[in-house]
């Protein structure tokens, strides 16, 4: 476990519940302004963030519910919006990567490295329901019970993230066709480019045949921070093998305690990476006086969508000394940070930057002021050395 809290901040919309943007009192319009996202990412790098996270998918989120948010800007161009508009935290969008190609990701995620100087990230998303309906490439996933119930759908899932896990064997490779002196720029003879230090990936693959090289010289932190968000078994798999960050969303300490173990021993059988897995458990957070006060929120927020919010993470409702605990206890289970899904940002992320990282550096789980470097440098990851470099 590494020494440093990870701290991260996801985005979403107006927040992770559906209603948060009617209490805020925003428009629909809002969230696909460019300054609404540097405004909040704003105030996650005041707060201390080592990174945010942008949601994307490629399909239209509940179109059967009209009173939710609806509609979303591309993760990666806003993460590029963002970059040149702040100076310090890490930007890692999501990509669907089974109706995308590797080498367009590949040159996205390096682009955003080098317009953000090195603090760019990549979470890896398999598939949600509904994409392949937009491009018709496969047999959509039949997503429903039987798919984690079943034999035949198990086989389904696993195949889809062994799929994911060879796209992103692709994109590091694709990351290291260039060496990082590949380029000359010798003016007095001619030569901008060494040639011998342009490498041909050559991948062949069961979903992919990828000569290369990139058109992207090496990103800035040679390979910019790969994360991915994982529930059970199949994808834990898919994190060991090609991610350096994996998300999991314990619901309390022994369930923490039973997902640090698993992980660990997937990742002694199937890690692929020379860094260890850093593991960073995902929490719903609701911000305020009392856990009453906090709960009393959320429910009004219930009756306006029409029905109780459910999360694939754990709510936190309560006091941010409450939250710390329940860091804390994260921290001792072997958990190595946290990523928190606001509520609300215009509610909860300034109570996370007001009250909750105060009392988290007076606990000493925060430094007094963020480290400083690149993305990987934050989370004390070495810039890897290049594959192909003789």
């Amino acid at each position: 476990m590494s020494d440093d809290l990870i701290f991260a901040i996801a985005l979403d919309g107006a927040g992770w519940h559906p209603a948060a943007w009617r209490d805020a009192g925003i428009e629909q319009p809002t969230v696909f302004r460019a300054q609404y996202w540097v405004d909040q990412v704003r105030r996650a790098e005041a707060a201390g963030a080592d990174f945010v996270t942008f949601e994307d998918a490629l399909s239209v989120q509940s179109p059967e519910r009209p009173g939710r948010l609806h509609g979303r800007l591309d993760a990666v161009q806003v993460a590029n919006f963002v970059a040149r508009r702040t100076e310090r935290i890490g930007l890692v969008p999501t990509t669907s990567v089974l109706e995308t190609e590797p080498f367009h990701a590949s040159t996205q995620l390096a682009t955003l490295d080098y317009t953000s100087e090195g603090r760019a990230g990549w979470k890896v998303q398999a598939t949600r329901p509904g994409e392949n309906a937009n491009f018709g490439r496969r047999e959509a996933i039949a997503f429903g019970p039987e798919l984690l119930s079943t034999p035949e759908g198990l086989d389904e899932l696993a195949r889809a993230f062994d799929e994911a896990a060879e796209f992103v064997t692709v994109v590091r490779r694709l990351w290291d066709s260039w060496e990082d002196d590949a380029v000359i720029r010798d003016a007095a003879t001619g030569r901008y480019l060494d040639r011998d230090k342009l490498h041909h990936v050559r991948f062949d693959g069961s979903a992919f045949s990828i000569s290369g090289p990139s058109i992207t010289p090496r990103p800035p932190q040679g390979q910019p921070l790969v994360t991915a968000l994982a529930h059970a078994e199949i994808p834990y798999r898919l994190a060991a093998r090609a991610a350096d960050v994996v998300f999991v969303t314990p619901i309390g300490d022994a369930d923490a305690a039973r997902i640090v173990s698993a992980v660990r021993t997937i990742e002694a059988v199937d890690r692929t990476e020379i860094e260890p897995l850093r593991i960073v458990a995902d929490l719903v957070v609701a911000l305020g006086p009392s856990a009453a006060a906090a709960r009393s929120r959320l429910d009004a927020w219930d009756a306006l969508d029409g029905e109780e919010f459910r999360s694939d993470a754990a709510t936190v409702a309560g006091p941010a000394a409450e939250l710390a605990d329940r860091i804390e206890s994260l921290r001792a289970d072997g958990i190595e940070g946290v990523r928190l899904r606001p509520a609300s940002v215009h509610v909860d992320l300034p109570a996370i930057a007001e009250e909750l990282v105060p009392e988290l550096r007076r606990r000493g789980l925060l430094p007094s002021a963020p480290a400083a470097g690149s993305l990987r440098d934050r989370l004390g990851l070495a810039r890897p050395v290049n594959r192909y470099a003789a």
